[in-house]
């Protein structure tokens, strides 16, 4: 019997959406508001779930302390505070747009979790507005 057990986190990340590619004119087209040359920020909720068997010992999927410190060391430590484009290397490259950024915590997480398990990233931008990526 397959249980999905998920963890909630949080962390306030600037950024700005644009493509050093394209001039001005274009990023303000495309990206509006978000392509402030100075910047701008959320309160990113994080919502964390791994799918998969009960273990018959513990009686967890996950132990969620384990959940807990893994987010904490990888994603919150990571991003917390930073400006995405300048601090975070992942994102040297690569646009942080929510779907980006969501994609960035999956792959972070994903080689510390049982290859047996599910992982699921649901990433608030805004109450409104969230992606999810499951792999």
């Amino acid at each position: 019997m397959k249980v999905k057990v998920s963890r909630k986190a949080h962390f306030n990340a600037a950024h700005r959406l644009y493509r050093k590619d394209w001039d001005m004119a274009k990023n303000d087209a495309v990206f509006g508001k978000c392509n402030n040359p100075n910047f701008h920020g959320h309160n990113y909720e994080l919502v964390v779930s791994v799918t998969g068997e009960i273990d018959p010992v513990t009686g967890f999927v996950i132990d969620m302390k384990d959940l807990k410190d893994l987010i904490k060391s990888e994603i919150e430590e990571a991003f917390d505070h930073k400006n995405l484009n300048v601090e975070v290397p992942e994102f040297k490259d690569l646009n942080p747009t929510a779907e980006n950024i969501s994609v960035v915590i999956w792959q972070k997480l994903r080689p510390h979790i049982k290859k047996e398990h599910e992982l699921e990233v649901v990433l608030y931008e805004t109450p409104r507005n969230f992606v999810t990526f499951s792999g």
